[in-house]
């Protein structure tokens, strides 16, 4: 069998359907579009919204609450990532954070306590969990909070 020779199953494909050529077809008159009315004219078209004259919904919905427009998004790292790419000493940055693929943005940096630390850091990063920083300081390391000015 060759791709020119396949076919349709029968059954598979309709004739389509023609609209407004006269009485004897079947759909002639009114088209199928009923009598009058805004569905019966040419160029409707229905809102997503539309519920028949009805109040919508989501005007019928309170509204409360705002989205910020400015909201920042905090990244996360954990301490057996740091553990695995890091060597003993070495002071750990958001710039190389971002080197080795940790974080993406590093708007804001937070440092959470997951898995074993054995080296001793000097991490810096705008935010550290309490169990992050009892274990960095635990095994000698050094914890620095970057502060961050507000604009207004």
């Amino acid at each position: 069998m060759k791709i020119n020779q396949l076919k349709v199953p029968f059954g598979a494909k309709h004739k389509k359907k023609r609209v407004g050529r006269g009485d004897s077809s079947g759909h002639g008159g009114t088209s199928t579009r009923g009598h009058k009315g805004h569905k019966a004219r040419s160029g409707y078209k229905l809102s997503f919204n539309f519920e028949g004259g009805q109040m919508p919904l989501f005007r019928r919905l309170p509204k409360r609450g705002f989205r910020h427009l400015k909201k920042y998004k905090i990244e996360i790292v954990n301490l057996y990532q740091i553990e695995k790419l890091f060597q003993e000493g070495e002071e750990v940055t958001i710039e190389k954070l971002k080197e080795k693929g940790l974080i993406k943005k590093g708007q804001f940096v937070k440092i959470l306590g997951e898995g074993n630390l054995t080296k001793k850091f000097i991490i810096s990063a705008h935010h550290f969990s309490q169990k992050a920083k009892e274990k960095i300081e635990k095994v000698g390391g050094k914890v620095n909070i970057i502060k961050v000015e507000k604009n207004v």
